[in-house]
């Protein structure tokens, strides 16, 4: 097995070569294998342990088991004890997706902290044919279909290509000694009831069933890769870019078919779920909007608007009277200017003695008004953003400035007010300037 493992990492992850590897090692089979193998070909690894405490002394033994394998091969070890259940019941998860969490988040710690630059976890064909049955089962796409990719970000599985009787092949033969997790055998886990009733059965009607998954699985990934492409050059012409926010025409989306396929893998990456609910969007009225846990997508009149919600702090912000003031939402800057120059959107002259200071910076409200710069009379901000032609989104970002008694001053970015105005009679004139 080590000639075939090492001619894998040299032709498909040769960017493993010279960098800091942390592996992923529970004292089973598969990860005290991956780590003989990674020595034995020359890649710099560390271990990390997650001892969860689910099993006493089961779990404290595996824990030895590991320090003491670290010190055998010669490599780093990092151990880390988690109080699964209490996480599992305070964050409302299944023992087993609370372990997973845990696990993934301290590895991100220790990439950090102490340099490493890839992840290795010991999954195998056995663990990807698995994953596709757990898929197929509770209905998927091409993608759950597709299985566990060999590299997903900082993760890597050097062992998918290899079969779980191969690992134990070689292990047996090279003398590698290994944990036994007394959990693997319930069957009380679906992925336990797969591994041990569905999967012998499925070898059993063909013996070469592993072999050919893993041939329909490559079709696939190539499939989904095509599809993907394809998804990728579409979101470049439909998505339109526009002050963090992403603009797209609900006519042209409509042109496309399958339609429920497209808005699927057009939208799938930002947390949406109720596909029928983004469908309807297409047809509702202005101002509809579906919410996934990430994103928010509008209905602007012909088109949806796709904006990340952040979790930003809408309040009031103090203004003083010159400089460039910090912890603002927006970047302002004011000074005292002798002369006035032409006025634009982004740059007002005003006459200081009329503002009182601080100035006060804060999102506008429902009954809002001002008197806009070169105009008689006052105007709704409502009626104004409408001219304007403001989406909703757009009027949740618009910020006001305002004098201290709440009259407003600026609606930034668009419009000074003429009772602010510099006139002959000005002494003081007031440079207020939104920076980019």
């Amino acid at each position: 097995m080590f000639p075939k493992f090492k001619q894998h990492i040299n032709s498909e992850m040769p960017f493993l070569k010279g960098k800091k590897l942390l592996l992923a090692c529970s004292g089973g089979v598969d990860s005290v294998t991956l780590a003989h193998l990674c020595v034995a070909a020359d890649l710099d690894i560390g271990l990390a342990h997650c001892n969860f405490t689910l099993r006493s002394d089961e779990s404290d033994g595996d824990e030895v088991f590991v320090r003491q394998l670290a010190t055998t091969l010669g490599i780093e070890v990092f151990v880390k004890q988690f109080e699964t259940e209490q996480y599992a019941q305070t964050h409302r998860l299944s023992v087993q997706m609370a372990a997973r969490e845990l696990r993934y988040q301290w590895f991100s710690e220790l990439l950090e902290t102490k340099g490493f630059d890839y992840i290795l976890t010991a999954h195998h064909a056995n663990d990807s044919l698995e994953t596709f049955l757990i898929n197929l089962s509770r209905g998927t796409g091409i993608e759950g279909l597709s299985g566990i990719p060999e590299v997903n970000e900082q993760v890597v599985r050097p062992l998918l290509p290899f079969s779980q009787q191969e690992i134990l092949a070689y292990a047996k033969s090279e003398k590698i000694a290994w944990r036994e997790d007394s959990s693997n055998a319930s069957t009380k886990y679906l992925r336990n009831k797969i591994r041990h009733q569905i999967v012998p059965v499925l070898k059993e009607l063909h013996p070469t069933f592993l072999q050919n998954f893993l041939n329909t699985q490559n079709h696939l990934q190539q499939t989904n890769s095509l599809a993907s492409n394809h998804l990728n050059e579409l979101k470049s012409k439909l998505f339109e870019q526009r002050d963090g926010d992403i603009k797209i025409s609900i006519t042209a989306l409509e042109k496309l078919q399958p339609l429920d396929a497209y808005l699927y893998g057009l939208f799938k990456d930002y947390g949406f779920t109720e596909w029928n609910d983004v469908k309807d969007l297409l047809s509702a009225m202005s101002g509809k909007q579906v919410v996934s846990k990430t994103h928010r997508l509008l209905k602007d009149r012909d088109f949806l608007i796709l904006s990340e919600i952040k979790n930003t702090v809408n309040g009031t912000y103090l203004v003083h009277v010159d400089g460039t003031p910090s912890e603002l939402p927006i970047k302002l800057k004011l000074e005292n200017v002798e002369t006035l120059e032409k006025q634009g959107r982004n740059v007002v002259f005003l006459d200081k003695e009329k503002l009182n200071f601080p100035l006060v910076l804060r999102n506008w409200e429902k009954g809002d008004y001002f008197y806009p710069f070169g105009m008689q009379g006052k105007k709704k901000l409502s009626k104004f953003f409408k001219d304007e032609k403001l989406d909703v989104i757009s009027k949740e970002k618009q910020w006001l400035l305002c004098s201290s008694d709440n009259e407003i001053v600026w609606v930034v970015g668009k419009r000074a007010d003429e009772r602010f105005k510099v006139e002959d009679s000005t002494r003081q004139i007031i440079k207020i300037t939104q920076l980019t």
